[in-house]
């Protein structure tokens, strides 16, 4: 597992209240959703769900946003699988049914349990279709974090309202971040995005107030794959980029996991 304690120095109170918002509720899910409680740590363990289309269609494995949890998913999930996909939402500690108390050193480091449970739910399961990691918003890091971790199990990238430094995100939420006189490649997005070589998407509203676009043209930029594409959702701003451009929306997607990604940008 890698080594996670560069995250350390932002698991302060001050940082972390600004940051994590964790929801506690949990749904009886769906009638083609099933309930995983994965273990991360010593009397710890993180809420799942899995929504199935099909056994062979492509599945993506989600990280959501903050103040965001897997109950919410219950409304969204039955447009992936209009669309032929599956969706397996994970929460964070803290959020929804799991344990623990949400650090970013925490996020990051139980993302590579959640990944070794979910490959094993699948072989189980005997799911045979293509696997994706899709980050929104807080969850780029997660979905960054994996794919650049295994990407010989994975086929493609997917971020969503992402950032590319996290320094500036803490900033954007109210923290003066320059006062922690850090560099932002100890704490990539920016980084690790130059390492991954598998196709990337990249969606972003065009007025997100929280995480400006700019952040997303900068993973754009440095991304390494060769099929990678940005697309800018008009009109849209952080929470409502769904909304705003559901066509377009589940379009790039259906491309981008079933066609090919082109090499164009926005």
């Amino acid at each position: 597992m890698p080594d996670d304690t560069r995250y350390s120095i932002l698991d302060r109170p001050d940082i972390l209240q600004f940051t994590f918002y964790p929801r506690r509720y949990v749904s009886s899910g769906l009638p083609n959703s099933t309930d995983y409680d994965i273990p991360v740590a010593d009397g710890v363990s993180i809420g799942c769900r899995y929504y199935l289309h099909q056994p062979d269609a492509p599945s993506i494995l989600f990280f959501h946003g903050n103040g965001e949890m897997v109950s919410d998913y219950d409304a969204i999930a039955p447009l992936y699988n209009k669309n032929g996909l599956n969706l397996f939402v994970t929460d964070y500690r803290g959020y929804g049914s799991s344990g623990g108390t949400p650090t970013f050193t925490d996020i990051v480091k139980d993302t590579h349990p959640i990944f070794k449970a979910f490959l094993n739910i699948r072989r189980k399961g005997h799911y045979t279709g293509d696997v994706f990691v899709m980050g929104r918003s807080l969850g780029s890091i997660c979905a960054i974090e994996l794919v650049s971790s295994y990407p010989e199990q994975l086929n493609g990238l997917i971020i969503e309202s992402g950032f590319a430094s996290i320094l500036k995100l803490i900033n954007y939420l109210g923290y003066p971040a320059k006062s922690l006189a850090l560099n932002d490649l100890t704490f990539p997005n920016l980084a690790k995005i130059g390492s991954i070589t598998l196709p990337t998407l990249i969606l972003h509203g065009e007025y997100d107030s929280l995480i400006p676009v700019s952040e997303a043209r900068d993973l754009f930029e440095k991304a390494a794959a060769k099929r990678k594409r940005l697309v800018i959702v008009n009109g849209a701003d952080h929470n409502d980029i769904m909304l705003m451009g559901m066509d377009k929306y589940f379009a790039e997607i259906n491309q981008f996991v079933f066609g090919s990604a082109t090499e164009s940008g926005l």
